[in-house]
């Protein structure tokens, strides 16, 4: 028969229950919604009379804690998970971590901590295998206490979870004050609702704690709708009878031996000298290099070709932001400025920075439009490096520069250079300069096309004598005129002189520079095709 017993019951035969294994453990798995595997299990008390049944927690629970008694049930319990592990190691099984309960009734004895380490030492269990299980209620009202308790489990190597999280009234200042490894979200925080504002609310939470470094498992889960909508704001780890109820000992370790195991993985591994709390922090020395001793600067998330802007600095909205306040930029589609084609220049190099683990570059032009400025095209120098990933979530970091009037003034140069090549060719004019202390030469590109001058000549002009570029007959001439020019005995020079083998006659004029002192510093020439009046069709 199952009959709820009384209090008075329930306490004349406690002693027995744990005595004869009348309370006893379940084990509920913890499941990684995307791959299917096994992360873990937490450890459920139930108990059993002989004569009155199953009794529920509900029942029992609160009659234990009224009458200081749930830290013995609760070390009777973490006994029997001990005992467990052993179990699994002896016959050569790798376990899953089991978290166990740790009621507020525990945190307020001072040797609770002490107690547990002295149970999993004496069945020789590695800490690896145990987490310690907290609830959100508990730090109400003792944060101190409970921070304290938080460090010490710390210091034996547990992972400590927060169980119920968003349960209570103040999830928030929670999961700022305590040092917990992970978080457990009640999802009866969406009373049944998939989306809508609870679902906002989780998606916050989820988001919050993924910058915290701290991975998020679902409790309650029941339905694939409800544990596939977890996953979509980012939240993979799952637990609740969509995958398995509280099962037995025995059950539990045949679930163990069906399932791939994988280990619970933070929410985002930052690069060894970066602190996530500290740059968050606006008084951390981290922010206020971010805010005022670097350039434009932002830091931006990237998962599955979708980008969001999480933090900008005031010289950010400086370089590229038109008069934009930094909220428009923080809200704005970070792709919305970027064409096709340039988006795909910033997104290969994420992927390269990704793959390099190190500091990548691009130029890519945008079209920035903000309500006071207008429109404009500009183009921005970014250089980026990855601070923190989790799978297939990305965490960046990038420098940017203005570059729009240095690119204008290259283009420019490069317009008129090419109209320069493009008028050159016209009219057969050859250039080239030549460096007064090396004395190499530098030819244009019609040269080395026309003549085969290599693109670097040593000792001009000697090996263009060789090559009869200079007729012999006119070389000791040459010599002469670039021994007076190269000294700086003379600014100028014009001649027509016959040149290549077919000894056709160019117009060759030199100018000297000079520095500051006078000095010499290069002679540039070029030599221009003399046509006579027939052949000019005069």
């Amino acid at each position: 028969m199952n009959r709820v017993m009384t209090e008075q019951e329930l306490l004349a035969c406690f002693d027995d229950a744990v005595k004869f294994g009348h309370i006893f453990v379940t084990y509920q798995p913890k499941i990684n919604h995307s791959t299917g595997r096994m992360i873990g299990a937490e450890a459920l008390m139930r108990w059993t009379h002989p004569v009155y049944g199953m009794q529920y927690p509900s029942d029992f629970i609160p009659v234990l804690e009224k009458n200081d008694l749930i830290y013995k049930a609760d070390l009777a319990v973490f006994e029997a998970v001990c005992r467990f592990l052993r179990k699994c190691l002896d016959n050569g099984e790798t376990p899953v971590p089991v978290s166990v309960n740790m009621s507020r009734y525990d945190i307020y004895r001072k040797d609770y901590v002490e107690q547990i380490e002295n149970l999993r030492k004496s069945y020789d269990i590695p800490v690896k295998y145990l987490h310690v299980e907290i609830t959100e209620s508990s730090a109400i009202g003792g944060m101190e206490l409970v921070s304290d308790v938080l460090r010490q489990l710390h210091e034996y190597g547990y992972v400590v979870e927060m169980d119920d999280f968003g349960s209570g009234y103040s999830s928030l200042n929670v999961l700022k004050d305590l040092a917990v490894d992970v978080i457990k979200l009640d999802m009866r925080f969406l009373s049944g609702e998939i989306g809508g504002r609870g679902g906002t609310i989780i998606s916050a939470i989820v988001r919050m704690a993924k910058w915290l470094g701290t991975p998020v498992i679902a409790e309650g889960v029941e339905t694939m709708e409800q544990a596939d909508y977890m996953k979509s704001i980012g939240c993979k780890y799952v637990q609740g009878y969509l995958y398995s109820k509280p099962v037995a000992e025995d059950e539990f370790r045949e679930k163990m031996g069906q399932l791939e195991h994988e280990p619970l993985t933070p929410a985002m591994d930052l690069i060894n000298s970066m602190e996530a709390g500290r740059f968050w922090d606006p008084r951390s020395m981290e922010t206020i290099i971010f805010n005022n001793f670097v350039g434009g600067a932002v830091i931006f998330t990237y998962h599955n070709g979708d980008a969001e802007i999480l933090k900008v600095n005031k010289k950010y909205i400086k370089e590229i932001g038109m008069n934009m306040m930094e909220q428009e930029i923080l809200d704005a589609d970070p792709w919305a400025s970027l064409d096709e084609k340039n988006r795909e220049i910033y997104e290969q190099t994420l992927l390269r920075a990704i793959r390099s683990k190190d500091e990548e570059s691009c130029e890519t032009w945008r079209n920035i439009c903000s309500k006071t400025c207008g429109e404009d095209r500009i183009c921005v120098r970014s250089f980026i490096r990855m601070i923190g990933r989790t799978e297939e979530h990305y965490l960046f970091y990038a420098m940017v520069q203005n570059v729009t009037a240095e690119k204008k003034r290259y283009n420019e140069l490069y317009d008129s250079e090419r109209r320069f090549r493009f008028a050159s060719e016209h009219a057969n004019v050859y250039a080239w300069e030549v460096d007064v202390s090396t004395r190499e030469m530098r030819p244009c590109f019609r040269c080395m096309r026309d003549l085969n001058v290599p693109p670097l000549v040593h000792n001009y002009p000697e090996p263009l004598i060789e090559t009869g570029v200079f007729p012999p007959d006119y070389a000791d001439m040459y010599r002469e005129v670039m021994d007076k020019l190269l000294s700086g005995k003379i600014d100028s020079f014009e001649h027509i002189i016959p040149l290549t083998v077919g000894r056709v006659p160019f117009h060759v004029r030199y100018t000297l520079e000079r520095d500051e002192a006078g000095k010499p510093l290069k002679a540039y020439g070029s030599a221009t095709l003399v046509v006579d009046d027939e052949e000019k069709g005069e």
